[in-house]
């Protein structure tokens, strides 16, 4: 099967995970949306300028951290074959399988982790205060850049499988492209800045988003095709 796909299903699992970033993530993106000064904001397109500059900077976090964790995954091939990759596989699947039962409602073991991001935003947060306020593109850049490091379940349930590709060029692709999918919904949420439509928030739009993660969870646990680190 083509790397193409890869790309496609990092892409959908990035769309997929809107739900769980206004969960993790609302609040940061609200308090970045409040650090646009009032006079960025009351032109609504420099304040969408504005937004897409600091989720480019934490899309481009994400490229970096899969270049790392892919180079990581070369060395462990290098030292344990197709073990060490077939270990990454298995525990992104379960990953993005815990992930989904989280988002549709069904598990909350997850919660700690969303926990331990916020406690590691508020010590990441005073890197970011010398690129206050945030009147510039390159001052969002910076901050979403800083941002793009905040732990999170989704996020490492992605870089295991970029991981598994033990290819840092496109262990960077499948971050960047995992990073693509989560922008038109946190951009929305810092459009919004927290007040998006109640009707987003439906049950059974969270419990269809979380059944199709499960899937794709499952579909990387025992399809091998699909997996990063393994061709046609």
């Amino acid at each position: 099967m083509p790397a193409e796909l890869s790309h496609l299903a990092a892409f959908v699992i990035g769309l997929l995970s809107t739900f769980h970033c206004w969960g993790m993530c609302g609040g940061i993106v609200g308090a970045l949306s409040l650090a646009i000064p009032a006079p960025v904001r009351r032109s609504r397109r420099r304040e969408l300028m504005i937004t897409v500059c600091y989720n480019l900077g934490r899309i481009g976090s994400y490229g970096i951290a899969g270049l790392l964790a892919a180079s990581a995954g070369f060395l462990l091939g290098a030292a344990t074959g197709t073990a060490g990759h077939l270990v990454l596989r298995v525990l992104s699947g379960l990953i993005l399988v815990f992930l989904g039962l989280h988002i549709g409602g069904w598990f909350r073991g997850l919660v700690l982790v969303e926990k331990a991001g916020g406690r590691i935003w508020r010590l990441l947060q005073p890197l970011g205060r010398p690129f206050l306020p945030m009147d510039r593109p390159y001052k969002a850049v910076v901050i979403g850049a800083i941002w793009g490091w905040l732990p999170c379940g989704l996020v490492y349930s992605v870089l295991l499988w970029a991981a598994a590709s033990a290819d840092p060029v496109r262990g960077a692709s499948y971050m960047l492209a995992f990073g693509l999918g989560t922008l038109p919904g946190m951009v929305a949420a810092g459009w919004f800045a927290g007040r998006l439509p109640a009707s987003l928030h439906l049950p059974l739009i969270r419990q269809t988003a979380g059944v199709l993660l499960v899937l794709l969870g499952l579909a990387v646990l025992f399809a091998p095709h699909l997996s990063a680190g393994t061709q046609p």
